[in-house]
């Protein structure tokens, strides 16, 4: 029976809104991680059959087919083609399981997966300017529900939803703010340990240097400093900007293939996609959706989240990972082991694969056989993924 396998991950280093990647073109910082996972990987890009990336913000830089002109500035060969989705934050998370659906179905051999968002340049929401995504049909449904904003121009808001979800788990603000402490003091560890270096791809910048490693986590910070921030969601809340993913910079890819193609080429699989789903729930809350995603991804799994020994749930805001904790009883030393958005950011297209990238090198350095990965989406969606290593 066929499989698909995952063998090439490799991401750029995350950089801060205005940081060292504010100088590079989202295409080309898409082409970067494509020359690099053919590098490393050692695959031919002729032999790609496709390129499925993820993008949010579809406008302006990355209009037009950011795959398509990723491959080209690449120096790939013209024939290998590009497309480009928006799964919102899950853009690239989708991707795989697209990559993975195409390959297993034999449509394709060889599909890159991975995403780019560079929100700097091409900042988040620019794509909504001089058009109303939402129709008074839609707005009708959810007039009056409770975080809904009808008088807003954009109604659907995440932070009110993670307001929501820290009230209905009843999350205190002190909570949060251990909890965004902790994904920097993880990731500043993991930082240190040079646990990220493996999956890194450096990046030349104009001046000369190289950007080489991830620059949102703040290790100076503390829970005094992140009690000072303000919420700017609703006065009484809890949430603030240090308990929410950072507006990032960034790109990541990964090589799919089936097990049968990957041996007649010399590859070595790192891991097989063992289930890919995705699930909707309540867009007004918004962010809960990677609870059933969960559920549903084990159940077609066949497994229990105890035989899980790793979680990698999108920190888009602290109360998200909580409840999903909460919900699932999960073990919480095992969840997002080494920090996440929070304190590495979240370029929303290319969240999902960088994700994915740096679980798949803990369950390498670790020896982890499952490793589970899911994402809140705009909308109330959420992709699930489980990956078994080889």
């Amino acid at each position: 029976m066929s499989d698909a396998v995952i063998v090439g991950a490799v991401r750029t280093p995350v950089g801060r809104r205005k940081g060292s990647l504010a100088g590079v073109h989202p295409v080309d910082l898409s082409a970067h991680v494509l020359r690099a996972l053919a590098e490393r990987t050692g695959i031919a890009p002729a032999d790609v059959d496709d390129v499925v990336w993820g993008c949010v913000s579809q406008v302006g830089e990355q209009s037009w087919n950011v795959a398509r002109n990723a491959v080209l500035a690449a120096g790939w060969p013209e024939s290998v083609p590009g497309t480009t989705l928006d799964r919102q934050c899950g853009s690239s998370q989708q991707a795989l399981h697209f990559a993975a659906a195409t390959v297993l179905s034999g449509q394709a051999d060889l599909v890159v997966a991975g995403g780019v968002e560079s929100m700097t340049r091409v900042p988040m929401g620019a794509s909504v300017a001089g058009g109303m995504p939402f129709s008074d049909q839609l707005r009708e449904r959810y007039r009056g529900v409770e975080g809904f904003a009808d008088d807003e121009p954009l109604p659907f808001n995440q932070g009110v939803g993670a307001e929501l979800i820290a009230a209905r788990w009843r999350f205190s603000r002190s909570q949060l703010d251990e909890f965004a402490l902790a994904s920097h003091e993880k990731a500043a560890a993991a930082q240190d340990a040079g646990a990220f270096d493996a999956e890194l791809a450096p990046v030349a910048l104009a001046d000369g240097g190289k950007f080489t490693a991830d620059e949102g986590i703040r290790r100076d910070t503390s829970l005094e400093k992140l009690g000072e921030l303000k919420t700017p969601f609703r006065a009484d809340g809890v949430v603030t900007a240090g308990s929410a993913s950072q507006i990032s910079d960034g790109a990541a890819a990964l090589a799919v293939t089936t097990s049968e193609w990957a041996s007649r080429h010399g590859l070595r699989p790192l891991a097989r996609v063992h289930t890919a789903v995705v699930a909707a729930d309540d867009p007004v809350t918004m962010l809960t959706a990677p609870i059933p995603a969960t559920a549903k991804a084990l159940r077609r799994a066949g497994l229990g989240i105890e035989e899980i020994g790793v979680y990698e749930v999108n920190e888009a805001f602290a109360p998200v990972p909580l409840a999903w904790l909460a919900e699932t009883e999960a073990d919480p030393e095992r969840l997002n082991p080494r920090g996440g958005a929070i304190a590495l950011g979240h370029p929303l297209g290319a969240s999902g694969a960088r994700i994915m990238t740096t679980m798949l090198q803990h369950m390498r350095d670790n020896g982890i056989r499952y490793g589970l990965q899911t994402m809140c989406e705009g909308g109330g969606m959420a992709n699930a993924t489980i990956v078994e290593l080889l």
